[in-house]
């Protein structure tokens, strides 16, 4: 259908455009029928425009315009005006003009669409998905893609004039076990063989360092067949990037610059550098959280030493299994009713606790159903350390230390939301946690498993009990926290053979193992790798972030469900058994 190309977008006629003729193309997003006068707006992703169909200006125009719908995709052309006194729209940038139609053409008809094209909508995120080419018609979802593009590019910009290399790895790689499930692709020119979609670059990324690519980053796609939840999908995009010859602090400069950029232009605003830094010990201990949130206070305490000669058993049998005592205070909510304190019980329950003690502060005591196994000392020792005043409220959790932080963490997280310490308008908290342990041991196994994956650097002062106490060696490994998400992480890496080696006995991979799953790159260490090291970005995460959302799936042009599928083509969906035979796969 012949059609005129548009003179402007919909949202940039101004006031100096009074007089011109112009043509516009777009959606109609709304249509109001005034007494014989229908005014259109009309939509597309640069704003909207008011055009205007008057029977005395134009009759072919105006009876054409009779006919039009929510989301009839429309061609109109005519002359720009001033809108009458009165009828201005202070919140439209193009609300003190509209356009008079002289012509209209109608390009495409529309079905009623299952929900309005508005910028908040009552309806259900499968209906959304169901129908994401209409969600993404949404001034809200449009104004996040174009976030998202203009990280993109920011990104690009940054590293580009930082002198690194933007390379792309393959999609198609061998499965190596590096913490997550692998996504499988069978091969049909070898049968019974299988590709993988890449977890991570991590692999190609260091093979460009012993390549002599010595910065080097990627916009990456990533694939992790594992359960999902509003901020993971099975496919998911990383800003990677990788550097030689450096140390943790020379990868701190470089991402602390983009993150400096990043928040000036997307966001306007100016962040504070150097960024403040939490060893994983400490955050765990004040936070509860190896990604904390600090846009608010209310740290937890540890009281291990209050209760050094503890009587009470809960606390004695914790001590003496090495275990902790962590206290938080809640500020004023000694008044809190049995009913609410009931309530934060089954809550911290809900996280693995086996209860929670808590603790009224009155005049100069502690009342509390435990106040009577307690000592003066130590009443007094929990008041001073918490810094706890006339009418506050203690909670007190112990247990197994790594456990019983994480739960103290989820109920600070709780009251703060409780007690609305989190404010809109709150600085962006950023900070670096780093001094990672190198391994984490898993009850269920029996075994250590690399906290964040099988190429991380040990301290170096560490290394000597890799195989004697794997549980006393550090990670030269951080990771990037905004407003309690991590964004961002990485390590300095193995860069030798015979260390990486070291690492793969300590994690139960035999030298067998080693050699199938990892001895391309073992073998590319024995040709000359630099020290090296980087880091990646969760950019759908980041995206999320800065465009205040709170799934990343409101990030993503067409994400998959929490199931991990796509309600709009119904993927993952069935193949012919002509596909399956030529693939060498028998279902069962």
């Amino acid at each position: 259908m012949k059609f005129n190309h548009r003179t402007h977008t919909c949202g940039e006629l101004r006031e100096e455009n009074i007089g011109s003729h112009v043509v516009l193309n777009g959606w109609v997003s709304i249509r109001r029928d005034l007494g014989g006068v229908i005014f259109i707006d009309l939509r597309d992703r640069y704003g909207i425009t008011q055009v205007v169909f008057e029977p005395h200006y134009n009759l072919d125009a105006h009876e054409l315009g009779k006919k039009l719908r929510s989301e009839f995709v429309v061609s109109i052309e005519g002359n720009v005006r001033k809108r009458p006194e009165g009828t201005e729209n202070a919140l439209l940038p193009t609300g003190n003009i509209d356009v008079m139609v002289d012509k209209l053409i109608i390009l495409n008809h529309a079905e009623t669409p299952p929900f309005p094209i508005e910028e908040s909508i009552d309806v259900s995120e499968d209906t959304r998905l169901k129908y994401r080419y209409l969600d993404l018609r949404r001034p809200k979802m449009q104004r996040n893609m174009i976030l998202r593009h203009k990280l993109y590019q920011s990104a690009r910009r940054y590293f580009d004039a930082m002198d690194f290399i933007e390379i792309e790895t393959p999609v198609l790689m061998k499965s190596t076990p590096e913490g997550a499930r692998d996504f499988i692709v069978p091969s049909r020119m070898h049968k019974g063989k299988f590709y993988a979609l890449p977890q991570s670059p991590q692999q190609y990324k260091q093979l460009l360092m012993v390549s002599g690519f010595d910065r080097y980053f990627q916009i990456v796609k990533c694939f992790r067949d594992e359960d999902l939840r509003a901020d993971r999908q099975p496919e998911f995009t990383q800003i990677d990037l990788e550097m030689s010859f450096v140390d943790v602090d020379d990868v701190f400069v470089i991402m602390e610059g983009l993150m400096k950029q990043l928040f000036k232009e997307l966001k306007g605003y100016d962040i504070e550098l150097p960024l403040k830094r939490l060893s994983y010990e400490e955050a765990m201990e004040r936070y509860g959280s190896d990604k904390p949130d600090l846009r608010f206070g209310l740290e937890m305490v540890t009281l291990n030493d209050v209760f050094a000669n503890a009587e009470f058993r809960v606390f004695k049998d914790a001590l003496n299994s090495n275990g902790i005592i962590t206290g938080l205070l809640a500020k004023g909510c000694g008044e809190y009713t049995r009913n609410q304190l009931d309530v934060l019980t089954d809550f911290a329950k809900k996280h693995g606790a086996g209860g929670l003690i808590w603790m009224r502060v009155k005049e100069n005591d502690l009342e509390a159903p435990i106040a009577k196994f307690l000592s003066d000392d130590e009443k007094k020792g929990i008041i001073e350390k918490l810094g706890a005043e006339q009418g506050d409220l203690l909670f007190m959790l112990t247990g197994l230390k790594t456990k019983t932080l994480n739960i103290m963490g989820h109920l600070r997280l709780e009251m703060a939301r409780r007690l609305e310490l989190i404010k809109p308008d709150a600085k962006p908290a950023l900070l670096w946690v780093t001094e990672f342990p190198l391994f984490e041991w898993d009850e269920e196994t029996g075994r250590y498993y690399a906290m964040h994956h099988p190429f991380t650097a040990p301290r170096v002062e560490d290394e000597q009990y890799m195989e004697s106490d794997p549980a006393r060696v550090y990670a030269r490994a951080y990771d990037l926290v905004l407003d309690g998400n991590e964004i961002a992480g990485g390590s300095i890496r193995i860069h030798n053979s015979e260390l990486q080696a070291k690492m793969f006995k300590a994690l139960g991979i035999s030298d067998e193992e080693a050699q199938e799953k990892f001895g391309f790159l073992m073998n590319a260490f024995k040709y000359g790798a630099p020290p090296h090291g980087g880091m990646a970005f969760g950019l759908d995460r980041l995206s999320m972030l800065f465009s205040g959302e709170s799934s990343i799936r409101d990030v993503i042009a067409f994400p998959k469900t929490s199931s991990g599928t796509s309600l709009m083509d119904e993927s993952p969906s069935h193949v012919d058994e002509h596909q399956l035979k030529e693939l060498h796969i028998k279902l069962r």
